[in-house]
Protein backbone atom coordinates (compact mmCIF):
# COMPACT_ATOMS: atom_id res chain seq x y z
CA UNK A 1 0.00 0.00 0.00
CA UNK A 2 2.89 2.67 0.70
CA UNK A 3 4.15 1.25 -2.66
CA UNK A 4 0.68 2.75 -4.38
CA UNK A 5 0.82 6.07 -2.39
CA UNK A 6 4.48 6.54 -3.16
CA UNK A 7 4.25 6.12 -6.68
CA UNK A 8 0.43 8.56 -6.62
CA UNK A 9 3.00 10.87 -5.12
CA UNK A 10 5.62 10.44 -7.88
CA UNK A 11 3.20 10.61 -10.52
CA UNK A 12 2.32 14.23 -9.16
CA UNK A 13 5.13 15.64 -8.89
CA UNK A 14 5.42 14.83 -12.28
CA UNK A 15 2.62 16.30 -13.45
CA UNK A 16 3.08 19.70 -11.48
CA UNK A 17 6.53 19.97 -12.70
CA UNK A 18 5.53 19.24 -16.19
CA UNK A 19 2.86 22.06 -15.83
CA UNK A 20 5.41 24.47 -14.28
CA UNK A 21 7.61 24.01 -17.36
CA UNK A 22 5.05 24.78 -19.43
CA UNK A 23 4.10 28.10 -18.08
CA UNK A 24 6.64 29.48 -20.13
CA UNK A 25 6.67 28.23 -23.51
CA UNK A 26 10.00 29.23 -25.63
CA UNK A 27 9.36 27.40 -28.53
CA UNK A 28 8.72 30.46 -30.44
CA UNK A 29 10.83 33.54 -30.20
CA UNK A 30 10.18 36.67 -28.00
CA UNK A 31 11.89 40.03 -28.41
CA UNK A 32 11.55 43.64 -28.37
CA UNK A 33 10.63 45.83 -31.28
CA UNK A 34 14.78 45.27 -32.80
CA UNK A 35 14.89 41.53 -31.78
CA UNK A 36 11.66 39.99 -33.51
CA UNK A 37 12.94 42.38 -36.29
CA UNK A 38 16.94 40.95 -36.45
CA UNK A 39 15.88 37.15 -35.30
CA UNK A 40 17.19 35.45 -38.34
CA UNK A 41 20.17 37.49 -38.70
CA UNK A 42 21.34 41.19 -38.25
CA UNK A 43 18.89 42.77 -40.76
CA UNK A 44 18.42 46.33 -38.70
CA UNK A 45 21.31 47.62 -36.78
CA UNK A 46 19.85 48.76 -33.11
CA UNK A 47 21.67 50.10 -29.73
CA UNK A 48 19.10 48.10 -28.03
CA UNK A 49 17.50 44.86 -28.92
CA UNK A 50 16.90 41.74 -26.78
CA UNK A 51 15.66 38.29 -28.63
CA UNK A 52 15.09 35.54 -26.58
CA UNK A 53 14.56 31.59 -27.55
CA UNK A 54 14.66 28.14 -26.60
CA UNK A 55 18.53 27.94 -26.64
CA UNK A 56 19.31 31.39 -26.44
CA UNK A 57 19.68 35.19 -25.46
CA UNK A 58 20.91 37.56 -27.69
CA UNK A 59 20.89 41.38 -26.92
CA UNK A 60 22.95 44.01 -29.46
CA UNK A 61 26.34 43.48 -27.53
CA UNK A 62 26.19 39.81 -26.45
CA UNK A 63 24.86 36.26 -27.04
CA UNK A 64 24.42 34.03 -24.41
CA UNK A 65 23.60 30.00 -24.91
CA UNK A 66 21.31 28.08 -22.58
CA UNK A 67 22.73 25.47 -20.90
CA UNK A 68 20.14 24.77 -18.15
CA UNK A 69 16.28 25.36 -17.94
CA UNK A 70 14.71 24.99 -14.35
CA UNK A 71 10.99 25.97 -13.91
CA UNK A 72 10.46 27.24 -11.00
CA UNK A 73 7.39 26.80 -8.36
CA UNK A 74 5.90 30.57 -9.17
CA UNK A 75 6.33 29.85 -12.87
CA UNK A 76 9.22 31.51 -13.83
CA UNK A 77 11.92 30.14 -15.68
CA UNK A 78 15.95 29.88 -14.34
CA UNK A 79 17.94 29.86 -16.88
CA UNK A 80 21.76 28.62 -16.96
CA UNK A 81 23.77 30.25 -19.88
CA UNK A 82 27.15 30.88 -20.89
CA UNK A 83 27.94 34.39 -22.03
CA UNK A 84 30.14 35.73 -25.52
CA UNK A 85 30.46 39.56 -24.95
CA UNK A 86 31.04 42.05 -28.19
CA UNK A 87 34.67 42.82 -28.07
CA UNK A 88 35.78 40.45 -25.25
CA UNK A 89 37.24 37.02 -25.85
CA UNK A 90 35.81 33.70 -23.76
CA UNK A 91 32.64 33.00 -22.31
CA UNK A 92 30.93 33.58 -18.71
CA UNK A 93 28.47 31.43 -16.80
CA UNK A 94 25.56 33.35 -16.02
CA UNK A 95 22.05 33.05 -14.58
CA UNK A 96 18.54 34.70 -15.62
CA UNK A 97 14.99 34.74 -14.61
CA UNK A 98 11.94 34.75 -16.93
CA UNK A 99 8.73 35.31 -15.58
CA UNK A 100 5.12 36.94 -17.02
CA UNK A 101 4.78 40.71 -16.82
CA UNK A 102 2.88 41.70 -14.12
CA UNK A 103 1.53 44.65 -16.22
CA UNK A 104 0.60 42.17 -19.48
CA UNK A 105 0.36 38.10 -19.47
CA UNK A 106 1.45 37.59 -22.74
CA UNK A 107 5.16 39.54 -22.05
CA UNK A 108 7.80 38.16 -20.20
CA UNK A 109 10.22 40.21 -18.51
CA UNK A 110 14.11 39.05 -18.07
CA UNK A 111 16.38 40.06 -15.17
CA UNK A 112 19.90 38.67 -14.46
CA UNK A 113 21.09 36.70 -11.67
CA UNK A 114 21.06 40.28 -9.65
CA UNK A 115 17.67 41.31 -10.31
CA UNK A 116 18.13 43.83 -12.84
CA UNK A 117 15.98 44.18 -15.32
CA UNK A 118 17.10 43.21 -18.87
CA UNK A 119 13.50 44.16 -20.71
CA UNK A 120 10.43 42.91 -21.71
CA UNK A 121 9.90 41.34 -24.77
CA UNK A 122 6.72 40.01 -26.38
CA UNK A 123 5.98 36.70 -28.80
CA UNK A 124 7.94 37.59 -32.23
CA UNK A 125 4.94 37.56 -35.17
Amino acid sequence: MRALYLAIAAASLLTAGSAFAAGIDLSKPYGDKYGCINRNGQEVAADQMLLLTDKELITAASACTFSDKQAQADGSLVVTAKCEAEGEEGQSPTKFIIKRSKKNAKKLVVTDEEGNTMGEVSRCK
